[in-house]
């Protein structure tokens, strides 16, 4: 390995070669992965390598990194015995005297992996198998599966979902919420990025660590979009990066015994929306969820503030598919121990696997990627009278636009050439949209640092 000094920031060449599932590519593989057209896989390998090896930055930023290490890159090589990754002017912080932290390593590998699997598996030739809501969900099987995600044991795996841009009360209010579930034998899965999505992993190593477990399970599940703007945390040990937002929202669903929601912004937001809008689809009203919001006293207006906007634009109904726990982390895991454990007698009764949910019913229109232009988020149909799951698929888009408009490259792009979003509908959830997202903004839940500008504009 050979330091560069002559960068402000220091660099570091390397050759590492992988282990412990990326042992092999094929030839197609490795093609897909070295090609710099502009319809190859170079440049996210690239983009995704870089947030891995800058992982713990606060940025949330995603052009961030790349300016700060304009020179670096990655090769991947194939070789008679293996598979070989060279890195080119490599962030240093990345390596301890000169060899890369093993971690950091496993997540790249972790990086190379998904993207080779996707760049064949899921390639222009196989787009009519994605066309079907059954297609989408074997695609997303069988990434998780490729990722050795999927274990046939009881369940376990707690979502947590919430915020990167969280106050120091709430962060550790999320430690303690971690520690009391991994007290209690359960696994966390996040989107593997700082904040809420950190501190329940964290609190859960100590308790893991007390209770002796050897085999813990941290997952980060992200996908290309976001995950420079949220690297993964160094807690997480097993990585897995999603094609688009909705796969990975659905892999979150499939293999998630339980969720908790922790106080976020849109993002969360739109998490929020996402699964009410599939629990209340018909064929969904008997299956056993459990679902949990909860942070410090000091969040209480938050939830407050989400609860309110759930029961004016998707009622009551929706409300009755959550519970809103303040304060109280011991409630918080018992009661998700309890759910799971109702969870795990359903699955048994009706015959589902422990770790994949094939019995929750995902439609189509949750699982096609959109696409948040400037004319797709202007059409949503965002009024009173819809079917509830529609209009709470529509509410998703509006906040996944959002989302995009703040911290995707291709969203910050288009607001930067176009300016803000318009997003349309009725008064009174206009109003109440606008509210909740003027609140997200005065309460700093939209950026880490600096003064935020809105990318969308609420039409009422």
């Amino acid at each position: 390995m050979s330091e560069t000094a002559s960068r402000a920031l220091p660099v570091q060449d390397a050759r590492i070669y992988p282990r412990g599932g990326l042992d092999v590519l094929s030839r197609a593989e490795v093609a897909r992965l070295r090609d710099a057209s502009s319809g190859g896989m170079h440049e996210l390998l690239r983009r995704c390598a870089l947030a891995v090896l800058t992982s713990g930055s606060a940025s949330d930023d995603p052009r961030a990194a790349r300016d700060l290490y304009p020179d670096f890159d990655i090769q991947v090589l194939q070789q008679d015995r293996g598979v070989r990754i060279d890195l080119i002017n490599a962030p240093a912080m990345a390596f301890v005297d000169g060899e890369i932290i093993r971690g950091v390593a496993e997540l790249l590998f972790a990086v190379v992996r998904d993207l080779a699997y996707t760049a064949i598996e899921l390639g222009p030739e196989y787009a009519a198998d994605l066309e079907s809501s059954a297609g989408i969900t074997n695609a997303v099987f069988g990434l998780l599966r490729n990722a050795r995600i999927l274990k046939p044991t009881d369940p376990n795996l707690v979502v947590c979902w919430g915020g990167h841009s969280i106050s120091r009360d709430e962060y550790l209010y999320t430690k303690q919420v971690g520690y009391e579930l991994g007290l209690r034998g359960l696994d966390i899965c996040t989107g593997c990025g700082p904040g809420a999505m950190k501190g329940p992993m964290k609190g859960a190593t100590i308790a893991h660590a007390k209770q002796r477990r050897a085999k813990t399970r941290y997952i980060g599940v992200t996908e290309p979009g976001i995950i420079a703007a949220e690297s993964p945390n160094p807690i997480v040990n097993h990585l897995v990066i999603m094609p688009d937002i909705e796969k990975r929202l659905e892999a979150f669903v499939r293999i998630g015994h339980g969720i908790l929601v922790f106080p976020g912004g849109v993002g969360t937001a739109e998490e929020i929306l996402y699964l009410l809008g599939i629990l209340l689809h018909p064929e969904n009203a008997h299956l056993p969820f459990p679902l949990i919001l909860t942070g410090p006293t000091i969040a209480a207006p938050y939830f407050e503030q989400i609860d309110r906007f759930i029961r004016l634009t998707l009622g009551d109904e929706a409300a009755a598919r959550y519970e809103i726990i303040i304060g109280d982390p011991v409630a918080v895991a018992k009661k998700m121990v309890a759910g799971i454990r109702r969870v795990r007698e359903y699955r048994i009764e009706h015959k589902d696997s422990f770790f994949f949910n094939w019995a929750v019913q995902i439609p189509e229109d949750y699982q096609q990627p959109f696409i948040p232009s400037h004319e797709a988020m202007a059409a949503l149909q965002l009024r009173p009278g819809r079917a509830v799951h529609d209009l709470a698929a529509d509410l998703r888009r509006a906040f996944s636009g959002i989302v995009a408009g703040n911290v995707k490259e291709d969203g910050m792009r288009r607001i930067e050439e176009f300016g803000p979003f318009e997003i349309h509908g009725d008064g009174a959830m206009m109003q109440a949209l606008d509210a909740l997202l003027r609140a997200f903004v005065e309460q700093r839940r939209m950026k880490i640092a600096g003064e935020y500008k809105p990318c969308y504009r609420v039409v009422t």
